[in-house]
């Protein structure tokens, strides 16, 4: 037997790890399964975002303009910056301070939709934008500065590295994970005094005690992007929504800490250092000519006129329930 067993040790091996796998997948299939397991299936993201390591499809020209792309993703105020190398027509930010890992970060305000869902109708311009509207726009207003010319080899560079960050994504489609997600909203307003007291614990070791950031020791781009202001976001930002910036903080921040299943803050943190930071001051921005039908205006559009009857302070801090409940009706 003893050589039997010696001659056909590989096999007898190899059985052997079968009948383990076996057992294991037998125990996962029979363990009661929890709520954790259930909530992580549902609300963890639907997306992998592509790797240039992996990708041996993308060559030639395209794969030097993804690759610049990203670069200026990453480094927007190096090429556009107070003290860029193309031009000088931003705040200094990069664009991955408000869209994390260059566009690529599930929850961080991802580009994982935006080449399949442009070009599409908001109601913001009551128009149909493109991806560069929608690249202007955050020149303009989360940069706080003067959009690139669409025909530059940086416009081409950005829209070929967004195109391709989308390219595993069907046309029309939005996979879980994009963007920014909406937390719950609170029963009561917001409040600046108590996000105060979570800045101070939570954000100014990065941030500042007085908002400004940190610079990189190039002293060309931020380590830490000011919050506000004159070289933050200005007033017509998206970040400026309390919704849109209380789910980003709370996904990500305090940064390389939180995540979307494992965050620092609870929600009512996440709102009220949200209502602290944009009750700052920061550059104002021209929305004249923003929802020209006004009934249009989001819950938290914290600029009049409305059509719905509330006060600039309750769009701006909530609550919000009301507001959206007489929207529906």
């Amino acid at each position: 037997m003893w050589k039997t067993l010696k001659a056909n040790w590989q096999l007898i091996i190899i059985v052997a790890a079968i009948l383990v796998i076996a057992l294991i997948e037998v125990m996962k299939a029979t363990r009661p399964s929890t709520n954790e397991t259930f909530s992580t299936t549902l609300v963890d993201s639907s997306w992998i975002a592509p790797s240039l390591f992996t990708d041996n499809k993308l060559r030639g020209e395209e794969r030097e303009l993804v690759i610049y792309g990203e670069d200026i993703i990453a480094n927007t105020s190096r090429y556009f910056g107070p003290h860029g190398a193309v031009a000088q027509i931003t705040n200094g930010m990069n664009c991955q301070n408000c869209h994390l890992n260059a566009g690529k970060k599930n929850w961080g305000n991802n580009y994982s939709a935006v080449f399949s869902t442009y070009p599409k109708f908001r109601e913001r311009s009551g128009a149909i934008e493109t991806v560069y509207k929608r690249v202007s726009d955050c020149f303009e207003r989360s940069l706080n500065g003067t959009a690139p010319d669409s025909n530059s080899k940086e416009y081409q560079a950005i829209y070929a590295y967004i195109k391709w960050i989308g390219g595993n994504v069907k046309k029309g489609e939005k996979p879980v994970g994009s963007g920014i997600e909406k937390i719950p909203y609170m029963e009561r307003a917001a409040d600046p005094v108590k996000g105060k007291l979570v800045y101070a614990a939570q954000c100014q070791s990065c941030h500042g005690t007085d908002g400004k950031g940190q610079m990189s020791l190039n002293g060309i781009s931020y380590e830490y992007p000011p919050l506000w202001g004159e070289h933050s976001y200005n007033s017509g930002a998206g970040l400026f929504r309390l919704s849109s910036f209380a789910g980003y903080i709370k996904n990500n921040m305090p940064f390389n800490q939180a995540t979307h299943n494992n965050p620092k803050l609870t929600n009512e943190e996440a709102w009220d250092v949200a209502a602290y930071v944009n009750s700052q001051p920061r550059p104002s921005k021209d929305m004249s000519k923003d929802w020209p039908d006004i009934s249009k205006k989001p819950f938290d559009h914290p600029f009049g006129p409305y059509a719905d009857g509330f006060s600039e302070t309750q769009h701006k801090y909530g609550p919000y329930k009301p507001i959206i409940s007489k929207q529906k009706k």
